[in-house]
């Protein structure tokens, strides 16, 4: 235990919990919790344009937080987790409005 306080209380951890490696990823997250709630609404309120642009944007981040030095995993997960629910909100707008299903999905 105490050489994880050590390990904590070091400079190297100050200076990453300040930085913009950390705190770009914890902001970053507002996107997919957003997406991941929305999969309860009805699917009229997605837009197509936007789940298109979001899946094109993680995809993209995805590959940089893996390029850039040193690796930012947070980055990597958060737009991994995103690019899952940009596509799960990508199926349920074409499930909607290309294939008929205009019920919502909740009375099904």
């Amino acid at each position: 235990m105490n050489k994880i306080m050590k390990s904590l209380a070091s400079k190297e951890t100050r200076d990453y919990f300040m930085s913009t490696h950390f705190w770009g990823p914890i902001a970053n997250w507002g996107i997919p919790i957003a997406a991941i709630a929305d999969i309860q609404r009805d699917p009229k309120f997605i837009s197509g344009k936007m789940t298109f642009a979001l899946c094109l944007y993680s995809a993209m981040f995805m590959r940089f937080s893996l390029k850039v030095q040193p690796r930012n995993l947070l980055l990597f997960a958060c737009h991994f987790t995103n690019e899952g629910a940009q596509l799960t909100q990508g199926y349920r707008f074409i499930k909607y409005h290309y294939t008929g299903d205009k019920k919502p999905e909740n009375d099904q």
